[in-house]
């Protein structure tokens, strides 16, 4: 598994698809949600790949929102 490394590419798409998913509001309405904190229990793998990702790679927008504040 490859982990990117350096800035992160805004999908509007995506941002909008993650939002209104169906499993989502399925899970979501059902109460199943997992606390927070728990991701490692739910899918382990995802868990890792996702910490790597968050700490080698910046969002252009979340630094834009810093420089201008």
């Amino acid at each position: 598994m490859k982990v990117k490394v350096g800035m992160r590419k805004p999908s509007l798409k995506k941002r909008i698809s993650a939002r209104t998913s169906v499993k989502r509001q399925v899970v979501h309405r059902a109460g199943l949600k997992m606390p927070r904190g728990y991701g490692w229990a739910r899918n382990p793998k995802r868990y890792v790949y996702n910490k790597v990702y968050q700490r080698t790679t910046f969002d252009v927008i979340k630094l834009l929102k810093k420089l201008f504040k």
